[in-house]
């Protein structure tokens, strides 16, 4: 469409729609003027802090409006954005910043009190009396096409997180895609963290298409908030991964029935859950998303519509428009129609590498065959050709996907070896009932009787939550092939999970509770002190766990009451204080 950049594109349709809402959050209304004035005034906030073309602007905020503002002003310094997740550990989020050479790390006051990765500088955008001062007018930085505009952290399997670094023309090539055409995508709830892939169609399809983005509240959130958040803003469209997808086909499948396009993906997609789906809401299209950071978020889809019966698998569906996707064999040559080969995509949607990393950039960004000089970012992914497009037959390598994302167990190994006691580390993913997955770490202790609590702790205090593994299996040795190499198949499957034995439960509503625990969580005999996190728990049981308590309990509880109160005890005092409180509120009325 003429624009070279995301920013400049941004600015030609603020100057269209300038009384057009473009970011909505609880009762904060942000027009296009009004968003593109104060991504301005930091821009040239940014710039005089010494900001340059080129350098990378670290953001790490809770989901408000500012991020959005961030994220353009950095786009519009001529800057490209890091989004840092608010939920990494600190070592983590320091590792990402040292590894690009950020200098400026834009922040609000709750980040900051959570305490921050070290820079040379910090701005804060929210209230920082310089930057209400400065211009309100465009900067005006040139930026060319292939310029990055983000780096995304991924899984590594080097030990460490490796960035993508997207440039404009790859989020530019989304945006134009015509499968965002028509009035679905007017109003998108933007569920993910802004640290990932899909942030990148939350953010730039509504805004560069004059849309509107609506934003939750900061926090976790379940099934209650989504269903209030979609019918309070009219949401036409958002996209859900697909262990959220399949919670929500199990325990609430009408809440999409206002809604015109639901997109998932991420992980294998349940078709009894999307049967489900479709069936509570006929008039709704549910679209299966396949792709990666590497090629700026999404690269094919399939379209769901009812009536739909259930198939084996979903397919990965259709390339869109301006993705180049080729199956080739190990010596790079078209496979024969119906036949498996690796997936290779090239095309303008291709990120730049790898930020900082020619040796990984080199391994799966490969030279076109067909056209020396291009490149082709090599998925790892095993597809064949199909009647409805591509379909998925497995992986080359041992990437997994865990809860929807990217994991390499490379990096999680190296973090276990490095803990004092352990020899030697393998962790594998573990294939769940439903189609999900666990990661499961195998342990050769250099003395019998590893701290399985103690292991856990470390882990997380370097890694996301989704990256630390679910079980623990100690052995006298890793099991290898003939030549040498960990035989995954000879691995043992874990114990089945058990509570640790405690306490009872005293009185109905806490033997309700330690029922409820023992379904979500698959682990029978759970007692009234067992941590909901230490029996293999994770954040989307959690969202579960407080959906069941409502509809069974009927106590409106939140995903965080269950993070902050993982044991049935503490949960019971807790749904007690909530009984109190509105048996006070009842005598006040």
């Amino acid at each position: 469409m003429g624009s070279t950049s995301i920013h400049e594109r941004f600015a030609a349709q603020a100057r269209r729609t300038p009384d057009a809402v473009a970011v909505s959050a609880g009762d904060l209304r942000l027009t296009y003027r009004q968003l593109d004035e104060r991504a301005n005034r930091l821009a040239h906030r940014l710039l005089q802090a010494g900001v340059e073309p080129g350098d990378p602007v670290a953001v790490l905020m809770e989901r408000s409006p500012d991020v959005v503002v961030a994220i353009l002003a950095a786009l519009k310094a001529g800057a490209f954005y890091l989004p840092l997740h608010s939920a990494y550990p600190l070592p983590r989020m320091q590792q990402i910043m040292d590894r690009a050479g950020s200098p400026v790390l834009l922040t609000d006051l709750s980040s900051e009190a959570r305490g921050l990765p070290r820079t040379r500088r910090v701005i804060l955008p929210a209230g920082d009396r310089a930057t209400a001062e400065a211009p309100s007018t465009d900067p005006d930085v040139p930026v060319g096409p292939n310029a990055p505009a983000y780096v995304i952290h991924t899984s590594g399997s080097t030990g460490e997180p490796k960035g993508v670094e997207v440039p404009h023309r790859g989020v530019l090539g989304l945006a134009d895609d015509s499968c965002w055409d028509g009035e679905a995508h007017r109003r998108i709830l933007a569920l993910a963290p802004y640290a990932f892939g899909v942030s990148t169609y939350e953010l730039w399809v509504p805004l560069l298409r004059g849309g509107q983005i609506v934003l939750p509240p900061p926090g976790d959130l379940d099934v209650r908030t989504v269903r209030r958040l979609i019918s309070a803003h009219d949401i036409t469209a958002l996209h859900v991964t697909a262990g959220l997808f399949r919670l929500f086909a199990d325990e609430a499948p009408d809440s999409f029935a206002s809604v015109r396009e639901v997109l998932t993906g991420g992980d294998v997609i349940s078709p009894t859950a999307v049967k489900r789906v479709l069936d509570a809401c006929p008039d709704l299209v549910v679209r299966a998303m396949y792709g990666a950071t590497e090629v700026s978020s999404f690269a094919a889809c399939a379209t769901l519509t009812a009536p739909y019966e259930p198939t084996a698998v979903i397919p990965v569906g259709h390339p869109l428009d301006t993705v180049d996707a080729r199956l080739l064999d190990e010596r790079m040559r078209p496979v024969a129609d119906g036949a498996i080969g690796e997936l290779y995509i090239a095309g303008d949607r291709l990120a730049l590498g790898y930020h900082g990393r020619p040796d990984l950039t080199a391994e799966r960004f490969v030279e076109d065959p067909r056209t020396p000089g291009l490149r082709m970012y090599r998925t790892g992914d095993l597809m064949r050709g199909g009647p409805w497009g591509l379909e998925f037959a497995g992986r080359v390598g041992d990437q997994v996907k865990i809860r929807g994302f990217r994991v390499e167990p490379a990096e999680v190994e190296h973090v276990l070896a490095r803990q004092p006691g352990v020899a030697h580390a393998a962790v594998v993913a573990q294939e769940l009932e439903g189609g999900e997955r666990r990661l499961v770490a195998y342990l050769v202790p250099k003395t019998p009787g590893l701290d399985e609590a103690g292991l856990r702790t470390a882990v997380a205090a370097v890694l996301p939550d989704y990256m630390v593994p679910a079980a623990f299996v100690e052995l006298a040795g890793l099991p290898l092939t003939a030549n040498g190499k960990l035989d995954r198949a000879a691995l043992p499957a874990p114990a089945p999970q058990t509570a640790a034995g405690s306490a009872p439960a005293a009185g109905a509503r806490q033997d309700a509770l330690c029922a409820l625990f023992s379904r979500v969580l698959g682990v029978p005999g759970v007692g009234v002190d067992d941590d909901f996190f230490a029996l293999g728990g994770e954040s989307l049981q959690a969202v579960r766990l407080a959906s069941r308590i409502e509809a069974e309990l009927g106590y409106e509880i939140s995903v965080g009451d269950v993070l902050n109160h993982p044991t049935v005890a503490e949960l019971d005092r807790h749904m007690e204080e909530i009984a109190q409180a509105d048996g006070l509120a009842e005598a006040a009325r």
